[in-house]
């Protein structure tokens, strides 16, 4: 055993995308040959070879040339070691972790409530973003569309989303990233009972000419939408009134009234009471209504 621990990381060689793997050789450096074996996961648990080369460097490329290694293939290099002229001599295989290509979400899934808030998405590609051409812009849109899994009624979605699209622009890699951009989700206060829903957050290019991003669509982020409770408050005829709360009372006054402001939000109400009565009962009726 070597130690030789492989690692992946993502590269742009002369405009187009690979994946390196680099390994620690031994040291002292007696002449050591590797032998290099890529491989992408096919199915889960399953991996299917891509590559092979034997190299007297630290280091071996494979190219992401969207037929052999694809957008949304999770890659291994394994590397086995052994001296020139005994290659029957051989160190243990080691494998790198898995490299995850194409386009992630992070966090991976929400559990949002309709209370407003606002919850940053962050869309992020590990691998980097190439310029196709002079005139072509150097960028990867990604169109970002919403479903309401549980929803029984077609364009009810149960979330909203702060941008409709994301550019994801060239840049050096750091850490998993390559190109990132966010995007807040807030939960739609349907004010009404409607249990826990599951929707969904979905993603797909637009129209790239880079051919590795023609046939990709990233997956989806899974979505729960908590459900609250509703308040409901009224004024109603020659004005009844009903809080939140439930406290019941009249009132015959003539003007223009705050009825409801909310103390968190830019949110409020204002009632315009006319007189509606004769001369012998004084009574106000609700004639107009303004929110903000």
């Amino acid at each position: 055993s070597l130690a030789l621990q492989p690692v992946i990381t993502p590269e742009l060689v002369q405009g187009r995308v690979h994946l390196r793997c680099s390994y620690s050789p031994p040291s002292p450096e007696p002449p050591v040959q590797f032998r290099v074996l890529w491989a992408r996961l096919s199915s889960p648990g399953k991996r299917e070879w891509v590559h092979h080369e034997t190299t007297p460097q630290s280091f071996s490329y494979v190219e992401m040339d969207g037929a052999n290694l694809r957008l949304g293939d999770t890659v291994f290099c394994t590397v086995t070691a052994f001296r020139r002229g005994t290659p029957e001599q051989q160190s243990l295989p080691e494998d790198s972790k898995g490299f995850y290509a194409g386009i992630k979400f992070l966090p991976e899934s929400l559990e949002i409530a309709e209370d407003g808030e606002e919850h940053v998405l962050t869309v992020l590609s590990t691998v980097p973003i190439a310029c196709p051409g002079q005139d072509d812009p150097c960028k990867i849109t990604l169109q970002l569309s919403t479903e309401d899994l549980d929803s029984q009624e077609p364009g009810s979605p149960d979330v909203a989303l702060s941008a409709c699209q994301v550019d994801l622009l060239p840049g050096p890699c750091s850490g998993s990233s390559c190109a990132a951009a966010t995007v807040t989700v807030t939960a739609v206060t349907d004010l009404a009972q409607d249990g826990n829903r599951v929707s969904r957050i979905s993603a797909e290019p637009v129209a790239p000419r880079d051919l590795l991003w023609r046939a990709y669509t990233p997956r989806d982020v899974k979505v729960t939408v908590r459900d609250l409770p509703t308040g409901n408050c009224y004024s109603f005829t020659d004005p009844h009134i009903i809080t939140f709360d439930g406290w019941r009372y009249d009132s015959y006054e003539i003007g223009t009234f705050l009825l409801c402001r909310s103390e968190s939000r830019a949110f409020e109400v204002h009632v315009r009471q006319w007189d509606c009565g004769s001369h012998r009962s004084a009574t106000a009726c609700n004639c107009g209504v303004a929110a903000q």
